[in-house]
């Protein structure tokens, strides 16, 4: 190129040209950091969006079945771990006191079965994994709320206080 000579700006073929180009872009990127920003960030764990993760069908078998079966109202087999209902505490049915004890027993374990067999729930645990029993210490809740509570408020149990319950008043 002979110097004085210019050289001829080439307009980018389309219909906007540079302008369209950079307001096409920039559109695109708001456009993305509006879907970003509004979206918001996902769950951070189950318990977040409350998932009850378990479902079975319990049986309220008594005998070899220890799969999944109600044993009495605050204690039940799940996938084979005999799990103690830690919140509560409710009337013996293999050891009761009086007849109005057992009776109520397994008007609790009727009722328990009832409600481990109405839907989805969640075990959580509490400061220690197991009682001297060596059943595993667990509140079941379903939808953030917990089993034993209901089992509380309908009259089936009392809140657990560390202690067995002399039902014989009842």
């Amino acid at each position: 190129m002979a110097s004085g000579q210019v050289i001829p700006f080439i307009k980018p073929s389309g219909t906007g040209g540079w302008l369209g180009f950079i307001a096409i872009t920039s559109g695109m990127c708001i456009a993305l950091f509006l879907a970003i920003f509004l979206s918001g960030n996902p769950p951070q764990s189950n318990a977040a969006i409350n998932i009850d993760p378990y479902q079975a069908h319990f049986g309220l078998g008594s005998g070899s079945n220890r799969r999944n079966c109600i044993v009495d109202g605050d204690t039940f087999w799940f996938a084979g771990r005999k799990i103690r209902i830690a919140d509560i505490n409710t009337p013996e049915i293999s050891s009761p006191g009086c007849a109005s004890e057992e009776r109520l027993g397994q008007q609790s374990k009727i009722r328990l079965h009832s409600l481990l067999n109405n839907g989805r729930f969640t075990l959580k645990r509490i400061d220690r994994d197991q009682d001297k029993y060596g059943r595993d210490l667990r509140i079941i809740t379903r939808d953030g709320k917990s089993i034993g509570d209901i089992l509380v408020h309908e009259g089936f149990a009392a809140r657990w206080q560390g202690f067995r319950r002399n039902w014989y008043s009842r």
